[in-house]
């Protein structure tokens, strides 16, 4: 070993000096440098040739360490190292018979692709089955035996000797992919992400989401046992429908896990429900998919409700209804969705690429060939779906007091597209979202973004109709006990009086104006002649006195007491304001139609004091909307009709404020004749001198005072008193309760004392009557309202105050269906007609000098004394 060392320095030693000759390493056969024990491979020929010297080697052979030495201190670049470039007769040359000089014909594309799927099964084979072998070496190589020495690896013949043993073993030595792993419903809950979304959009936990969704619309019934989704998938199928509604509660009963996901991560969950939602489909239609491409889950019945003024950041990304009104409305655009370019270059189309709805879907270069463009936009290819914007805007009577309206941009897609108008009340069930504005962000700083929502469902707040399935949808809802409370409220004989009694309670007097705007609350019986003329079922009514005669506090109840109310003033209150303006989109920079007041309130009441006050200009613009009850617009391009279907009640003061009997209503208030003769009712109030009802006022005003102050209730000192030991023994949250109670107790025991139905209880009694009852004329004394009319049509000419209309016998026929809507019965009674008469006469005869009002009470007693005397 010592000779092998020396003679290694000395080459390293020549491999430094600067010769021509590369660095040389011993030629002597019979040295011990590259012999069989330490280079077992590729040995000289002469030592092989030599097995007796090799096997004194081997005896004489140093440990192992040194041998390893050796071989890592081998030096490849000696002077052997050019025998490899040599020529070797044997090897230099091709065998002539094996070879294979035949041209081959190239492979058509079939066969190549039948021979690439060959060899890449037998990869994967091979693949499978080193790994499987390297991974039980890997295993054994750690493990020792009793003797603390190596496992020896045991070899198999078949993959499934291993696994014969025991199940137990199988089990363990599966390899098994969590993101492949089925798992069940209640393991859904234990979330191992950090959020919900990231443990949504794993691939095993989003196909257990679709299969328990799946399971749900094909397995949930209803009490009797029917399918419901199955029923509704049916009915989609026959109408030809892409949504299919399912309910949220539905959904938290059977599946509650599924429905916490759907409010905290509604984009993802929707995404997997309506494809799930498309199975079901094609199991009922096979071939569904040809008439829409996809189905769409709609939620109803979410349970929270928020009013827009309430969301906040907490909300954004999750599911929420709210309820506005409608106020403006872009036209239908076509939004992209799924996107091909062509390649101009080699014509290749690129794609499909998915549409998001914050940034614009651009593409760098070809896949193809290659090239960085040009490309263009494939539009007989590429997938679009419907886009629209509404504005929703608060409910007038939900804005507090003081404060302006707030509104959000909603976002309708696919069949939502043009469900509500301008004026209607809806609900909005949808994904609040953040949206990047350029404009706010330059406004109010960078990282201010903008907030839409994106409408999941949208239904119309119609008032004729009643969902069950809707709960705590409107604060004017009604229970089965309450509708039973209704009707046997109804059987009194003299609930129409508790009814106007129970009108503003709080303000004395006024029984005519009181009786006014209780038909008007109740309101008649639209009627639509062969769908060519509309008679309307509204009734409006003028008030007109001196001031301080609570004409506006009248006004105010109204507003709190309807289930929908629109409060404007004439000052405050332009022809636009009332009707619908016309104006530029900032963002689309198109004209957009926004309602007014009018249409705002449809399907109730618009109140307009200081009705005198308006311009004439501004008050002839809703002459329209007062008997047709349509807002007619044609500005900008724009040529349309709105609905405003609305009774209007208004109060005026007369010229000079202060009423003058003495002269005719026409000379009293700078009022025309045409939009005198469209008020049903005309309540003309004085303010007239007389000791005993003035004291009556005054005692009924200080009562009020004293019973409506907070603190010094009447008697409150007294029970407080006597109850002030039985509250000692309590704890402090009995005590407010408990005081809580008894002052609720206290204010409606004197509620009771003035109104003789609760305010609560009227509110819902009118939302019922004019949702649920619609009175039939039937068996009328015609006779009796010819006559009535022919006698008004008479007087008003030789007294010469307003003139007497066909408006006016309507207006009889009106009043009458809302008596009977007070009553809750089905048809108009004599009774009814006579009190209509009445009220109209009445209307008349108040509005005359003071000259003729004796004279026409006398002539009219006939019409108003037999009422009375029946009554």
């Amino acid at each position: 070993m010592s000779d092998n060392r020396r003679r290694r320095r000395e080459a390293e030693d020549d491999s430094d000096s600067e010769n021509e000759l590369p660095p040389s390493s011993p030629q002597n056969p019979d040295d011990n440098y590259l012999n069989p024990v330490s280079s077992p491979i590729g040995a000289p020929e002469d030592d092989m040739a030599n097995p007796e010297g090799a096997d004194d080697e081997i005896v004489d052979a140093p440990d192992i360490d040194e041998v390893e030495e050796q071989m890592n201190e081998v030096d490849l670049m000696g002077d052997d190292m050019y025998r490899d470039y040599g020529s070797d007769p044997t090897k230099d040359t091709y065998d002539a018979v094996n070879i294979d000089d035949r041209e081959q014909q190239e492979l058509s594309l079939a066969d190549r692709r039948r021979v690439d799927a060959q060899l890449q099964e037998r990869d994967r084979l091979l693949r499978n089955t080193a790994y499987l072998e390297d991974e039980e070496e890997d295993e054994n190589a750690n493990q020792l035996d009793e003797m603390g020495l190596p496992v020896q690896r045991r070899r198999r013949r078949r993959e499934y000797d291993t696994y014969e043993n025991s199940d137990e073993e199988l089990l363990d030595d599966m390899v098994v992919d969590p993101l492949a792993e089925e798992l069940s419903l209640e393991s859904l809950s234990n979330v191992k992400a950090a959020s919900y979304s990231e443990w949504i959009t794993q691939p095993n936990v989003s196909r257990t989401i679709a299969r328990e969704l799946k399971s749900f619309l094909l397995e949930y019934t209803d009490e009797t046992g029917r399918s419901v989704y199955g029923a509704r998938i049916r009915t989609l199928g026959e109408m030809n429908s892409e949504s299919l509604e399912v309910h949220y509660r539905h959904l938290a009963e059977s599946k509650a896990i599924l429905a916490l996901f759907l409010a905290k991560c509604p984009e993802e969950m929707l995404k997997i429900f309506d494809l799930v939602a498309m199975e079901a489909t094609e199991l009922h239609y096979p071939d569904y998919a040809r008439i829409h491409s996809e189905i769409h889950v709609r939620i109803s019945d979410f349970p929270t409700i928020h009013t827009l003024r309430e969301l906040r950041e907490s909300n954004l990304s999750s599911l929420v209804r709210v309820m506005g009104v409608v106020t403006r409305r872009t036209g239908v655009f076509p939004q992209l969705k799924y996107v091909k370019f062509n390649c101009l270059k080699c014509g290749t189309v690129l794609g499909p690429f998915f549409q998001d709805s914050n940034e614009e879907i651009k593409i760098s270069f070809c896949t193809n060939c290659k090239s960085k463009g040009p490309f263009s936009l494939n539009g007989e290819k590429t997938v679009y779906r419907n886009y629209q914007r509404v504005t929703l805007q608060e409910s007038p009577g939900t804005v507090p007091a003081g404060r302006l309206p707030r509104h959000r941009e909603i976002i309708l897609l696919a069949d939502l597209v043009d469900v509500a108008k301008p004026g209607e009340e809806v609900e909005v069930t949808g994904i609040y979202k953040n949206n990047y504005d350029g404009n706010l962000n330059a406004k109010n700083g960078f990282p201010v973004f903008a907030t839409i929502i994106e409408a999941n469902s949208i239904k119309r707040r119609e008032g004729n109709s009643a969902n069950a399935y809707e709960e705590g949808l409107d604060v004017f809802s009604w229970t089965e006990e309450e509708e039973r409370e209704f009707r046997k409220l109804s059987r009194d004989r003299s609930i129409i009086d508790k009814i106007i009694s129970s009108m503003a309670p709080s303000i004395y007097g006024h029984r005519d104006i009181k009786t006014a705007v209780a038909c008007s609350l109740f309101g008649g019986v639209p009627k639509n002649v062969n769908g060519k003329h509309s008679i309307r079922g509204d009734i409006n009514v003028l008030l007109l006195g001196d001031p301080g005669t609570a004409k506006s506090q009248i006004l105010k109840y109204i507003e709190k007491t309807a289930h929908r109310a629109v409060f404007a003033t004439g000052q405050g209150a332009s022809a636009v304001g009332l009707t619908a303006s016309v104006r530029k989109d900032p963002i689309t920079r198109e004209w957009t139609l926004e309602g007014g007041a009018l249409v705002l309130a449809d399907k109730g009441v618009c109140l307009i004091d200081e009705f005198d006050k308006m311009n004439d200009q501004d008050r002839t613009s809703i002459h329209e909307a007062m008997e047709q009850q349509s807002i007619s617009i044609s500005k900008a391009g724009i040529v349309t009709t709105l609905q405003a279907r609305c009774s209007i009640i208004a109060a005026a003061n007369p010229n000079g404020g202060r009423y003058n009997s003495t002269l005719p209503l026409a000379q009293n208030v700078n009022l025309t004749e045409p939009i005198l003769s469209r008020f049903d009712i005309l309540c003309v109030v004085r303010d007239l001198v007389d000791e005993e009802t003035d004291e009556r006022l005054a005692k009924f005003v200080v009562g009020s005072h004293i019973r409506s102050h907070p603190e010094n209730e009447e008697g409150a000192d007294e029970e407080e008193a006597n109850e002030e030991l039985a509250d000692e023994a309590m704890g402090d949250e009995d005590q407010e309760v408990s005081a809580r109670q008894k002052r609720l107790q206290r204010q409606k025991k004197l509620e009771e004392e003035i109104s003789p139905i609760s305010q609560e209880m009227l509110m819902k009694y009118i939302h019922y009557a004019r949702t649920k009852v619609y009175p039939k004329l039937h068996q009328m004394d015609m006779d009796k309202v010819s006559r009535v009319y022919a006698d008004l049509r008479r007087e008003s000419i030789t007294t010469g105050s307003f003139p007497i209309t066909v408006r006016h016998l309507e207006s009889i026929l009106r009043i009458a269906e809302s008596f009977a809507k007070m009553r809750l019965s089905e048809f108009v009674s004599s009774w009814d007609l006579d009190r209509a008469i009445k009220v109209v006469v009445d209307s008349f005869v108040d509005a005359q000098k003071i000259s003729v009002r004796r004279q026409l009470h006398r002539s009219f007693s006939i019409y108003t004394m037999g009422h009375r005397g029946s009554a």
